[in-house]
C-alpha cells in the first residue's frame, strides 16, 4: 500500500539533513507507522514532505538499504523488509539516535551491570574500579577535564567487565564512546557539572561488599543525575 495519506513528516530546518530524513523514517518503522511490506512514500512524495533534494532522499534510502530496513525492488518501489532483520552497525545506529535514547538504553544496561558485578567480581577487578575511580576524582580535583572523563569512562567499563558478561562488556564498550561525547558537552556547559562523585564511591564500596541492592541504588543515583543535567527533572 502506498503511504502517502497516512504518514506525515515536519520540515527539516536543520543541517544534518540526510541523518535527520533517515532518523525520521526510522522512527516511523520502530513506531509501526511503516509495517513490514508496505511501500514507502516515492522519492518526490519525500522530497516534498521533508523539504529537501532529491539527492537527500536517495542518500537516505541507500542508508536504510544497507541497514537491512528496506529493499528497493526494480520498478515498482521501495518497501518495509518483511523481516526488517537490522544490519547497521550499533554504532552508526546509536550515531542516529537521540541523546535520550542513548540515555535511556545506558540505564537499563548499567543498573544490571552493577548487580552483575557486585555478585561477579574478583579482586581484580576491584582493584581496577578502584584505580579508576582513584584518576577520576584526583582529575577532577585537579581540574584535569579530558583526564577526568577517560576515567570515568575506563571505571564504568571495569564495571561491566566485572559483570563477567561477554556481550554486556562490548556492547558497553560501543556505548562508551557516546558517553564520551556526552560528557564533553556537559563540561562544555558554563553552569557546570554535578560528576556524583559520591554515587560512584558508594557504586564502588557496594561492589566490593557485594552488595546488589545498594549497587543498583548508587547507579541509579548517578545516572538520574546526569538525565536531569541533560534534560531537566526527570521522573
Amino acid at each position: 500500500m502506498n503511504l502517502r495519506s497516512k504518514v506525515s513528516f515536519r520540515t527539516l530546518n536543520r543541517t544534518k539533513l540526510v541523518d535527520d530524513v533517515v532518523a525520521q523514517l526510522q522512527k516511523k518503522i520502530s513506531g509501526g507507522e511503516l509495517k513490514e511490506g508496505d511501500k514507502i512514500p516515492t522519492e518526490p512524495e519525500l522530497m516534498e514532505q521533508f523539504g529537501v533534494g532529491r539527492s537527500t532522499i536517495r542518500e537516505a534510502v541507500r542508508v536504510l538499504v544497507h541497514a537491512g530496513l528496506l529493499e528497493k525492488k526494480q520498478g515498482f518501489g521501495t518497501y518495509l523488509k518483511r523481516v526488517a532483520a537490522i544490519q547497521e552497525p550499533l554504532d552508526s545506529r546509536l550515531r542516529r539516535a537521540e541523546i535520550i535514547e542513548v540515555y535511556e538504553v545506558r540505564q537499563m544496561m548499567e543498573l544490571e551491570i552493577a548487580r552483575l558485578a557486585s555478585e561477579r567480581r574478583d579482586e581484580d577487578d576491584l582493584a581496577a574500579i578502584k584505580e579508576h575511580l582513584d584518576t577520576r576524582n584526583h582529575a577532577l580535583a585537579n581540574d584535569d577535564i579530558q583526564t577526568y572523563i577517560e576515567a570515568d569512562i575506563r571505571f564504568h567499563i571495569a564495571v561491566a567487565i566485572a559483570s563477567k558478561n561477554a556481550v554486556v562488556i562490548d556492547l558497553y564498550k560501543t556505548f562508551s564512546v557516546f558517553i564520551r561525547e556526552t560528557l564533553a558537552t556537559i563540561f562544555a556547559n558554563p553552569e557546570g557539572h554535578n560528576p556524583q562523585t559520591e554515587a560512584h564511591i558508594r557504586l564502588y564500596e557496594s561492589i566490593r561488599d557485594r552488595d546488589a541492592a545498594a549497587a543498583v541504588a548508587s547507579a541509579s543515583r548517578y545516572l538520574k543525575g546526569t538525565l536531569e543535567e541533560l534534560f531537566g527533572e526527570t521522573n
